[in-house]
């Protein structure tokens, strides 16, 4: 019985420790992978689809991965990555193309193998990202869409270590670019982004006094705010 339970705990060590091994490598290639075809907070490609190898090699590998929710960090970051890698690979495959909105399906119908689960993207953005962390509301600047109406794609992977400086520093960058919150005096126009997710904006107070947390120059009080049309053009680099 001793030898048993011996052998049963030295399995279950390997199959952590290679687990965490495929989790960290699936970072590691993510992280290359971006800083190799990310520029300026837009995407080549045109490249990618040329070579499109290590896009492949990284969504095969993660197939198989599963992350916890108690490990929080890593959780968030694997699937934070797992969405933007999969919008890339849903345009690469349909491209050239002038928008996501242009495969039908793209965010609501078509499936993905990956993290032991087969799921839209909308189902990791809702379901595995917004419905188990709902305090969360800067996943919104962090999951890019494929539209110029997204904040920009960062040329490095989210890890669970840098996860929460990551957040905070899009979220910033987000709400004080002057294309992205429009400010005229008292009117401010901002994304639509705002209007279909204002339940997650709205938790403490009201879509202003969010905004205001990240900004260097505060909104007026008496703000009259307007939502501009989305930019659903490929954030495509040139």
């Amino acid at each position: 019985m001793k030898r048993t339970l011996i052998q049963t705990l030295f399995f279950l060590l390997i199959v952590t420790n290679i687990s965490a091994q495929d989790v960290a490598a699936f970072f590691n290639k993510s992280d290359g992978f971006f800083k190799t075809n990310v520029v300026d907070g837009k995407v080549k490609y045109a490249d990618i689809k040329n070579n499109p190898d290590a896009l492949k090699s990284i969504l095969e590998s993660a197939k198989g991965i599963s992350v916890s929710e108690t490990d929080a960090a890593t959780y968030q970051a694997f699937w934070i990555n797992a969405y933007n890698l999969l919008v890339i690979d849903g345009i690469v495959k349909n491209y050239p193309l002038k928008s996501p909105l242009d495969v039908v399906g793209f965010f609501d119908k078509t499936k993905h193998e990956i993290g032991g689960r087969s799921i839209t993207l909308n189902g990791i953005e809702n379901d595995l990202l917004r419905a188990k962390f709902p305090a969360e509301a800067r996943f919104h600047f962090v999951l890019v869409c494929a539209g110029l109406g997204c904040p920009p794609i960062i040329n490095s992977a989210y890890t669970p270590k840098a996860l929460e400086s990551q957040l905070q520093k899009q979220t910033v960058m987000a709400l004080n670019n002057p294309t992205f919150i429009k400010v005229n005096k008292n009117k401010v126009q901002i994304s639509q982004l705002f209007e279909w997710y204002k339940g997650d904006f709205e938790q403490k107070g009201s879509t202003v006094d969010f905004i205001n947390i990240y900004r260097k120059e505060q909104l007026p009080d008496n703000a009259k705010v307007s939502y501009y049309s989305y930019d659903w053009s490929l954030n495509e680099a040139k």
